[in-house]
Parts: structure tokens; sequence; C-alpha cells
């Protein structure tokens, strides 16, 4: 019975130590749960409710507690066992505050680990046995997970290598400054800041410090820039190999991205613009975007290409890019030297009364192979071939063309100016970026016109293919230079009126008629002033109209245009530079008709139906769709032959660039010169007695239409408002 007692107290005792043990852990579990629970009137509740006293026993043996062998006690639980049944200090009571205030257990890492973040809610518990009460519930651990706020997602500055991380913060600050050292251009800026932040300020140019292949090509373009007619001073390249540090990575970075943009800038657009060069040129511009040079180079397979293909792609520029290399490479081969002699000449025959004169000469062969003959080569004879190619060469080297192989002639091929030379290949390459990089329109073949002043040639052009060509007559130099330019040819006018530019009407015909009040009477011009006293010259249509027959239409600020003429005598001649800046066309039907053809090919236009329409009254002739018109100067081009030819600098437009170019260095050319600009105004003018008048002051009130208006028409009105009838518009007659 005593042994029964006994083991019945001892019993007791553990029952009532596990009980202890099991509210102290629920109580700190409860806390971590939830710490609002701690409220005054939560914790008055929790005081009312009796808890036992813990025993001041000696803890249990294993011969007191039999394990349940089944139930799955976790090592981190069996350790908080201990800890709670450890022998407590004498008299010391566990109260409510005490309960409250103990801090709740940290969960173990795994156990965090393994919970789910979807799962906020605390497991359910069963009620605990006597032999598995000490086991810690997982439940509390959720919770606490489940309070930590979620991290951020991670940004694509994880993707930058940690070997670039570096380079990436220095180009990260020196972007982020805005300074202007490595980028002067606003637009250039925008670029850099655009891609580079949105790549994390990851270098592009180098991996690692290794230069990558990118960056390879564009170097290489860098430097063989010269072969593009470019210099390669302009466009430094860093030292990658110096640089070893992220400043300096960081650097070299930035600096070959500017002269990447600077290579592409003027590969495309030149390095001069060309109102540097003079006020009658006129060409469209067509900037390049750093944004776009950014994503295409850096992106190619090959950025060596790509950011070659900013250089014009026309044939002839590339034919004038092969010749320059030859130029340069010519000291390679042997010199041709030609011996002194006699002169030589050769005279064609004229009808039957005189035969053809064709001298021989050993020195010929040389002569011919200097010249690039091949046909022939060894013929001594200095036959046609060789007196046209001897007028051609004086014509490009500024001597007298006239076939004759003299002491001069001779002189100037044994001692060819090369360098000169390679400056005029260079700036014909130069005026080459200037031009469209489309000269035609795709709707129509391709189709468009081209003529050179310096060779005195128009060629109508599409599909890549040559079409027709002739012969014009330009402006001569000076005032009255032909303007270069790129504009759109709209209509053709058949029987066209020739009104006076206002330039020739104030400073050639009114001082005429002070000297002579009729001669515009027998020129058959009309004149007519309005009451403002200003005064407006014109020609009606006619066969002895200065502009003849057909006039052909391309607005532009100039007030120039291509015409027929009556005077056909000057097509004869090498030179045909006589104009007052327009340009006159040899074979103005045939002209027509291939341009008519080319933009209503069903029209079957013919250059007798053309002429079928000649007469007094003016027809315009409206192409659905325009063709362009480039005006060019080209006093450097490679022949049908593959010859590199050269023309007389009619206008010295070459010796203007070449100046620029070699004494301008560190001046920005690519600024854009401002000139003043054409006017079409007529002022008040007292005529001198015995000057008929078309009109006698009855004309307009003001000036009436200007020059512009009167040859090119009216701008289109705007259409008139809804409900209302348009008003009449006044008609004027070119």
């Amino acid at each position: 019975m005593r042994d029964c007692l006994n083991h019945r107290a001892g019993f007791d005792r553990v029952l009532m130590t596990v009980a202890a043990t099991f509210l102290t852990v629920s109580a700190s579990s409860a806390l971590a749960q939830d710490q609002a629970r701690s409220s005054a009137a939560e914790l008055a509740i929790e005081a009312a409710i009796p808890r036992p006293e813990p025993a001041n026993v000696p803890p249990p043996t294993a011969s007191d507690i039999k394990l349940d062998t089944t139930a799955t006690v976790q090592d981190s639980a069996r350790e908080s066992v201990k800890a709670e049944t450890a022998p407590a200090p004498d008299k010391v009571e566990t109260k409510p505050s005490d309960v409250a205030t103990t801090p709740a257990p940290e969960a173990p890492k795994s156990e965090t680990a393994k919970t789910e973040p979807s799962k906020t809610e605390p497991a359910k518990t069963e009620p605990a046995k006597a032999d598995t009460a000490t086991s810690t519930p997982a439940a509390p651990a959720a919770p606490a997970a489940a309070a930590v706020p979620a991290a951020e997602p991670v940004k694509a500055a994880s993707n930058v290598p940690a070997a670039d991380q570096p380079v990436a913060d220095r180009l990260k600050d020196i972007i982020g400054a805005k300074t202007s050292r490595h980028f002067d251009r606003k637009n250039e800026r925008a670029a850099i800041e655009k891609f580079y932040g949105a790549r994390d300020f990851a270098p592009v140019w180098t991996q690692g410090g290794s230069l990558t292949t990118a960056a390879k090509g564009v170097i290489a373009r860098l430097k063989d820039a010269a072969s593009d007619g470019l210099n390669p001073a302009d466009y430094p390249v860093p030292d990658f190999a110096a640089a070893t540090t992220p400043d300096a990575l960081a650097d070299a970075e930035l600096k070959l991205t500017a002269s990447m943009f600077d290579y592409a800038r003027q590969a495309q657009s030149g390095r001069m613009h060309w109102s540097q060069v003079s006020g009658d040129i006129l060409y469209p511009e067509h900037p390049v975007d750093p944004n776009e040079v950014l994503a295409k180079v850096t992106s190619a397979a090959d950025a060596s290409a790509a950011l070659d293909s900013y250089n014009p792609p026309q044939k002839l520029y590339k034919e004038l890019k092969a010749k320059l290399a030859q130029l340069r490479g010519q000291t390679d081969g042997p010199v041709i030297e030609i011996a002194e002699g006699p002169a030589l000449k050769y005279t064609p025959a004229r009808g039957k009364k005189q035969a053809e004169v064709v001298v021989e000469d050993p020195r010929v062969p040389q002569l011919r192979a200097k010249l690039g003959i091949t046909e022939n080569a060894s013929d001594t004879r200095y036959d046609a071939t060789v007196a046209e190619a001897v007028r051609k060469f004086q014509d490009g080297a500024e001597i007298k063309a006239t076939g004759i192989l003299d002491d001069k002639t001779v002189k100037a091929l044994n001692s060819p100016k090369r360098d000169k030379q390679i400056d005029v290949v260079l700036v014909n390459m130069e005026r080459w970026r200037w031009l469209p990089r489309d000269l035609g329109v795709p709707s129509l073949g391709d189709a468009y016109v081209i003529l050179n002043i310096p060779d005195y040639t128009l060629k109508v052009m599409q599909g890549g293919q040559q079409v027709w060509t002739t012969r014009v007559v330009t402006g001569k130099p000076g005032t009255h230079a032909t303007p270069l330019l790129s504009e759109t040819m709209k209509y053709i006018t058949v029987n066209p009126t020739w009104n006076v530019p206002p330039s020739i009407v104030y400073n050639e015909y009114l001082p005429a008629l002070q000297q002579d009040p009729t001669v515009l009477q027998r020129m058959g011009l009309k004149l007519e002033q309005n009451r403002d006293g200003s005064v407006h010259i014109s020609q009606p249509p006619g066969e002895a109209n200065a502009l003849g027959r057909i006039r052909f239409n391309f607005p532009n600020k100039f007030l120039v245009y291509q015409h027929d003429t009556p005077d056909k005598h000057l097509f004869a001649r090498d030179e045909r530079a006589f104009s007052h800046g327009c340009m006159r066309v040899q074979n103005p039907d045939q002209y027509a008709s291939v341009l008519l053809n080319i933009a209503m090919p069903n029209e079957k236009y013919t250059p007798e139906r053309v002429r079928s329409m000649y007469g007094k009254s003016e027809i315009d002739l409206k192409f659905p769709t325009p063709i362009p018109v480039n005006i060019t100067y080209q006093t450097a081009f490679v022949d049908d032959a593959g010859k590199l030819q050269f023309r007389k600098d009619v206008y010295g437009r070459d010796a203007t660039m070449i100046n620029i170019l070699k004494n301008s260095r560190g001046k920005d050319l690519e600024a854009v010169v401002a000139h003043s600009q054409p006017s079409y105004a007529r002022p008040a003018t007292t005529l001198p007695s015995g000057v008929a008048v078309a009109n006698n002051g009855g004309g307009f009130g003001s000036s009436g239409p200007n020059f512009f208006e009167r040859l090119f028409g009216a701008p289109t009105p705007p259409p008139a408002p809804v409900g209302r009838r348009p008003q009449q518009q006044r008609v004027f007659t070119r």
C-alpha cells in the first residue's frame, strides 16, 4: 500500500511538472502569435484563470515515465524539454505577468525555410498526451514568417557581371553628372543616358576588361576612315590596353562611343555643312539619330560594316573611293615618263576636200599607257582616240583643252599633281555626302534626274541604269552660277511664258531702257507697271521665246528651272557656262517624252506627240508622282569605261572646300552658316518717256503676284469652310 501511495505521489508530481511546462510553452507561443493580446483586459482574464503551482520536486527519472516510441519528438523540442524541466529555484511563482512577458522562442531556420508563404494560418494541434506534451509545436513559426515583409524584386543590376560592376558604377557616375566632357551635342547625351541606363550602365565595348567583338569592329572602321575620304585623326581611338582601372575603362568606353558618333554623323552628312561653301547650295538635311547608331552598331553581327553603312551608298561614290585608293598607291608602280619632242596634233577629216591627218611618234605607246588607253597599246599613231584622251587630261589639269600634245601638256603629264588630284577626289566624295541617300523615287523604279554642272551633262536614271542623256548649258560663274539642289519636278509646261527674273529686270533691262526706250518692244517683251510703281516684264509663248518650247518645273527658292532654247549653237562648245543660272537642255522634246513615259507609262508619249502641242497657249502636263531632280557638282567622277575623269572647277567650289578642310581645323565645320535669301521684291521704278507699257499703270494696286507665283503658280488655297461657297481665285497667266 505504501508502495502504491509512494508511486501515486510520484506520478502526481510528474504530472504537475509536465502541466506547468505545457502551460508555459503555450503562453509563450500565444505571445509570439499576436503581441496585441497583451492588453490590460486580456491579462486580467488570464490572471483570473487558476494555474497550478510548480512543484519543488526533482526531475522525473526514466523509471517514472515510460516514453511512447510511436511519437515523433524533434531534437530541438527535446532540448526545450530539458531546459523547461530543470530544477526551479525555491519559492519562485509563475505569475500571469511573468508568463505574458516571456519572449517567444525563435523558430529554427530550418523550420522557417520549410514554411510555405501561402500558409499563414497556424496549424491545428491535436490534444497533447502526457507522453507527447514536450513536443515543440511548429505552428507558431508560420505567423512569424508571414510577418516578414516580402523582398522587392531583384533589378537588372544582377545582370551586370561582377567583373564589370566597378566600370558600370563609374559610368553611372559620369553619365549622371551630365557633363559635356565627352559629348557636346544634346541629342547624343540623351542617347547615352537612355542606352546605358537601360543596361544598368554595363560597358558595351569591354567585358571583364577585354575588348568585345563589336569594339574591335568599330575601332577597325575608325582607323580606316581615310579610305572613305575622312581624317582618322578626327575619330581618336582610346588605348584600352592602358586602361587598367574602372575609371580608365569608363573613360575609354565613352571616348570610343563619342568617336563612333562623330564618324557616323560625318560619314552620312559630311565633315562640313554645305552652307560653309556657298549660299547657292540647298540640299535636304539627313542627320543621323544617335539612338539608332547605338542600337544598330552594338547589335550588328559586323559592327564595322554597320558603321560603314553611314557612308553614301551610290555607285559613283564607291567608284571614287576605289580610285582614291589607286591614287594613293600610284607610287608603288613604275613611273611612266613622256619624253620631250615635237608637238603632236590630230586633224580630223573635213568632207572630201581635206583628209584625216594622223602623225606617228615613238612616244605614243607611253602616252597611251599614261592615259589609260588599253586599245592598240603599242600603236605609234597619234589618232583621234589619243587626241581626245589628251584633251580630257588638259581639261582636268586646267590647261587649254586643244588635244595637242605640246610641251606644257608633257610637263603636266610627267609631273602629275597627284596630291591635288587626291584633294579633288576627297572634296567630291564630301559633296556626295550632302546628297539624299535615295536619289530616286521607289514607286517609279527609283527614277531621278541628275545634272553635273562641270561636265555640262544631264542624265535620266531608272533602276540604277542610265535611260537617257543630253548636253546642257549652265549658269555663268559668279552671281549667275547654277545652284546645287535636290528638288522634285512636278510638271512640264509646253509653250511657256518667260517671266523675266527681277534680277534681270532691274540689273539689265531697266538700265537698257534708259538708253533705248524701245529695246523691249524690239525684243518682243511686254512691260507692265502696277499702280505702286513696280515693274513686271514677260515674253509671251512662241518660237522666239527665250525658254523655247518647253519648261521643266521643279519649284525652288532660287527660281531656276530647265528649259528649251532658241539658241542651239552653244551646245557644240566644250565649256557651256553661259546662262543666268537656269539650265538649257539640248533635246527638250526627247527629254519631255522620257520623263512623261516614266511618270505616266500608259500614255505612250513620243517626241512627235510633244512637238504636236507647240503653239501659243501654255499647256501644263502634271506628273502624278513628282520625279526627283539632283543638281550636282562633280569635278571628279568615273566614266562608263571605268576611267577617272577630272573637270575644270568652273565655280571654284573645289578650291573653297580644300582651303576650308586644310585651314579650318578645330572649328565646327558642321555648323550652318546663314546666307541672305533670294528676294522677289520689285521696287517702284520711274520709267523714261517713250517706254511702251502694256497696262499703262492700270495693273494691280500692289505689286501683284511675286515672281515665284508667276513662275510656278500660286500656293494651293485652303479649303473653303463647310456650308460656304469658295471664293473665286484670281488666275495669273505665266
